[in-house]
C-alpha cells in the first residue's frame, strides 16, 4: 500500500487514496466544531493560506454563519491579491480529433457519429483573426489526443500561427496550452514556442473511479496523467493550470486531491499552480449529466469557490462560460479571477457562428459576446483585463507569487488592466461601454499607490488614446 509523500514524485504517493480518506473522516468527526471552524478562519485572514485538511474541514461545515463568514472572507482575500480585476480569455479549439474513450466527453473515440474537423492554418488564421476583431488577447487552445491527427507538431505550427497574426489593432500576446499529458522532451518544444500556462485537467483525483471513467486510450494511464505537472515543471514550465471536472466523482473528494496537488508543487518546485479551474459537468452530444450521480449545487458549488480562494490565495481561478450569467457574477465576488466570454466550444465556431453547433465539446450557459460580457463586468465594477505583461516580462512561476505575496500587483497588474482596458474600448467597444470603462479607469487610476507608477500609467493612456498599443510595465 503506498503511503502518503507530499514530495514524492509518484502519483500514488503525492495524492494518496487512505490520506484522503482520512482527510474527509477528519472533516467529518469535526464539521460541527464551530470554535476549530473560527480558528480556521482567523488563519485564513493572515492569508497564507490552509492546509488541505482544514480547508475540507471548513467545506464540510454547514452552520450557515461560517457559511456566511466563508464567502465573506473569499472575498476579502481575493480583492486584497487581486483588486477589481477579471481577466480575460477565449478557448480555441483547433481538432476534436481524440482516440481516448472518456465517457463524460462527446469527443470520445467510440462516438461514430459527431463529425471530426482539425483546422487548418488558414482556418487557423482566420479563427484568431475573428477572436482579435472581437478584442481578445489571450487564448487558450483545445485538442483532442490523437498521435496521428494532432501530433505536437500539428500544435506548435498552431501556436506560430496565432502569435504571427496581427489584424487592424489586434494581436494575441499569450497562448495558454491545454492538450493531453506528454513527455518532458514534448514540454520543453511548448516552453520554446512561447506558450503561457500548460493547463491539464485530472478530471478525478479518485484512481478507481478516474480508471472507470478512461476505460480506453493513452489517458486511461492514471498515473501518467496526474505526474503531468511534474514532467512540465521539470521541462520548464512554471506557470501550470490544475483543475478537476466537479460532477464526476465525490467533490469533497476531489477538492482535498486537488488541494493535494497544489501542495505538492509547492514542496517540489516551489510554486504551486499558477490556476485552477472549476468547471462543472455540461451537456453535449451523447453526454448527459445526468447519468453521473455526484452533482454539485449551485449552494456547494460557491462554497467551493470561497474555500478554495481562502486555502490558495495567491492562485488564479478561472470559470468559464459552462456557468451562467448569475453564478459567474456570485462567484467572481468570492474567488474567482479569470473568465471567458464570447466562447464557442466548437472546432471552427468563430468564423462559423451561424451553423449547427456539431463539433461542441460541451453546451455553453452563458453566451453573451466579448462586448456584452465587458459591459457586464464594468457595470458590476471590475476592470476587465486583457493584460499579458508578466508572461512576456519573465515573472512567472515563483517570480510571479513573490510579486503577489509582496502586495506588488497594485502597481503592476492593476495599471496594466487599465491600459488594456482603454485599448478594448477604443478598438471594440461602443460608445456607451467606452463611456463607462473610462470612468471606471479614471477612478482605479487615482488609487495605484506608487505615484511613479500612476504617472507614468497616466501618460500611456494618453499615448493609446493618440494610437499607440502594447505599453506594459
Amino acid at each position: 500500500m503506498a503511503i502518503y509523500n507530499s514530495k514524492s514524485k509518484k502519483a500514488e504517493e503525492f495524492i494518496n487514496h487512505e490520506h484522503i480518506l482520512e482527510t474527509l473522516a477528519y472533516a467529518d468527526a469535526h464539521k460541527d466544531d464551530l470554535q476549530l471552524m473560527e480558528q480556521i478562519l482567523e488563519k485564513g485572514r493572515q492569508y497564507n493560506g490552509l492546509t488541505y485538511k482544514e480547508a475540507a474541514a471548513l467545506l464540510t461545515c454547514e452552520d450557515p454563519d461560517i457559511i456566511e463568514k466563508t464567502f465573506r472572507l473569499g472575498k476579502e482575500i481575493k480583492e486584497h491579491f487581486y483588486g477589481n480585476r477579471i481577466v480575460m480569455f477565449a478557448p480555441l479549439y483547433l481538432s476534436n480529433y481524440c482516440v481516448n474513450g472518456c465517457v463524460y466527453c462527446p469527443y470520445h473515440g467510440q462516438n461514430k457519429h459527431i463529425p471530426r474537423k482539425k483546422l487548418t492554418q488558414e482556418e487557423v488564421k482566420q479563427e484568431v483573426i475573428a477572436l482579435q476583431d472581437m478584442g481578445h488577447k489571450r487564448l487558450a487552445i483545445e485538442a483532442g489526443e490523437d498521435p496521428v491527427n494532432n501530433p505536437i507538431e500539428y500544435i506548435l505550427e498552431c501556436i506560430k500561427t496565432i502569435y504571427s497574426i496581427k489584424h487592424k489593432n489586434g494581436a494575441i500576446r499569450r497562448v495558454n496550452v491545454n492538450i493531453a499529458a506528454t513527455s518532458v522532451e514534448e514540454y520543453k518544444m511548448l516552453k520554446e514556442a512561447g506558450i503561457g500556462t500548460y493547463i491539464l485537467f485530472q478530471e478525478t483525483y479518485h484512481k478507481e473511479a478516474y480508471e472507470a471513467l478512461h476505460p480506453t486510450g493513452p489517458k486511461s494511464d492514471y498515473a501518467y496523467h496526474t505526474e503531468a505537472m511534474d514532467r512540465a515543471m521539470e521541462a520548464g514550465i512554471d506557470d501550470v493550470g490544475c483543475g478537476v471536472l466537479f460532477g464526476l466523482e465525490n467533490y469533497r473528494y476531489d477538492f482535498v486531491g486537488m488541494l493535494m496537488h497544489a501542495h505538492h508543487l509547492e514542496e517540489v518546485y516551489g510554486c504551486g499552480p499558477h490556476t485552477i479551474s472549476v468547471p462543472r459537468i455540461r451537456p453535449a452530444d451523447d453526454i448527459d449529466p445526468d447519468t453521473f450521480d455526484n452533482g454539485v449545487p449551485d449552494d456547494v458549488f460557491k462554497r467551493i469557490v470561497a474555500v478554495l480562494r481562502i486555502a490558495v490565495p495567491y492562485t488564479g481561478m478561472i470559470m468559464s462560460t459552462r456557468e451562467s450569467a448569475k453564478t459567474r457574477r456570485e462567484c467572481l465576488e468570492i474567488g474567482i479571477t479569470q473568465i471567458s466570454g464570447g466562447s464557442r466550444t466548437s472546432v471552427g465556431g468563430y468564423v462559423e457562428e451561424e451553423r449547427d453547433e456539431d463539433t461542441v465539446q460541451f453546451d455553453v450557459e452563458d453566451r453573451r459576446s466579448l462586448a456584452e460580457v465587458v459591459d457586464w463586468l464594468i457595470d458590476l465594477g471590475y476592470v476587465p483585463s486583457f493584460c499579458t505583461a508578466c508572461y512576456r516580462e519573465g515573472r512567472t512561476g515563483d517570480r510571479f507569487m513573490s510579486l503577489l505575496k509582496a502586495g506588488q500587483i497594485a502597481n503592476i497588474c492593476q495599471p496594466n488592466a487599465l491600459m488594456t482596458l482603454k485599448e478594448f474600448l477604443l478598438d471594440y467597444a461602443g460608445e456607451e461601454t467606452r463611456e463607462k470603462g473610462d470612468a471606471i479607469i479614471a477612478e482605479r487610476l487615482a488609487m495605484i499607490p506608487n505615484e511613479k507608477v500612476r504617472a507614468v500609467c497616466e501618460e500611456h493612456l494618453k499615448e493609446i488614446e493618440s494610437g499607440n498599443r502594447d505599453f506594459r510595465f
